[in-house]
């Protein structure tokens, strides 16, 4: 009888290496595959593609998830992703996930997104990444319905596998499962933070600033996009790439190719 290796799974997250989230991603990951844990030993969020490049990084095996190698590393998620690849894994791994992140990540949450980031990271290495969000900030958030969402993803992925460079950025409503229509396969949509820098003084009598906002989407009726998926009940589901080429401009930009440079007045 021939043998059949396991998928060799790498999860990471934004939140830090203890955080709730990743814990019930690596229950769900480790029904499918080997897993090993790298991920950042403090909190991340919205530290987006950022890698350490002025400091050192370190990183310490911890006993932190039950059946799963776990490290902890001083850096950025996308230096995790980086880590595990180059330094910690026996080989290049079948799957990396990423989360389940506390919050939010749809939508031009991405952009800030440390968990879709290690995703991307990743992705840039071709390797199937999935990033994983749940729409709730709170520290005891009720993981059951995006455990069950995420097991089906991955099922889907490690089954069918992704186009090269592309990574899923999967976003999973505040609801019991029950109440989840099912997952829907959209596009990102267009929306942003409303922001406000909230001006505070110090006790020594320091002017400070915290950032605030609130977010707005300019497409809400827009029923193939992931605003208005989670808005209706639905797990989205937007394969995202790294490639930022603004494809539909290239056309429309051309006559600069005819410009002479030589025949620019200076100023």
């Amino acid at each position: 009888m021939a043998h059949t290796t396991r998928p060799l799974i790498l999860v990471t997250n934004d939140d830090g290496i203890y955080a709730p989230g990743i814990a019930a991603l690596v229950e769900v990951a480790r029904t499918f595959g080997d897993v090993v844990v790298v991920a950042p030993d403090k909190p991340q969020s919205g530290m987006g593609h950022a890698i350490t490049i002025n400091s050192t990084l370190r990183v310490d095996k911890v006993p932190a998830h039950t059946g799963a190698e776990a490290w902890s590393c001083s850096g950025t998620p996308v230096d995790c992703v980086k880590m595990a690849v180059n330094k910690l894994l026996p080989r290049t791994p079948d799957l990396c996930v990423s989360g389940i992140n506390h919050g939010a990540n749809h939508s031009i949450n991405i952009i800030y997104s440390g968990t879709m980031s290690a995703a991307i990271e990743a992705a840039i290495e071709g390797i199937p990444a999935i990033g994983f969000s749940l729409l709730n900030h709170s520290i005891e958030a009720d993981f059951s319905a995006a455990k069950v969402a995420a097991a089906a993803v991955i099922a889907q992925v490690l089954k069918n596998g992704l186009p090269n460079g592309v990574c899923l950025n999967v976003n999973i409503p505040k609801l019991h499962i029950d109440e989840i229509k099912g997952l829907k396969v959209c596009r990102q949509g267009r929306a942003s933070w409303i922001e406000d820098l909230d001006e505070r003084t110090d006790p020594s009598g320091r002017t400070y600033y915290w950032l605030t906002g609130h977010f707005e989407s300019f497409e809400p009726d827009s029923d193939d996009t992931d605003v208005w998926a989670l808005h209706h009940g639905y797990v989205s589901v937007v394969p995202a790439q790294f490639d930022l080429t603004a494809h539909s401009a290239l056309g429309g930009l051309s006559e600069m190719n005819s410009v002479s440079l030589s025949t620019i007045e200076q100023s």
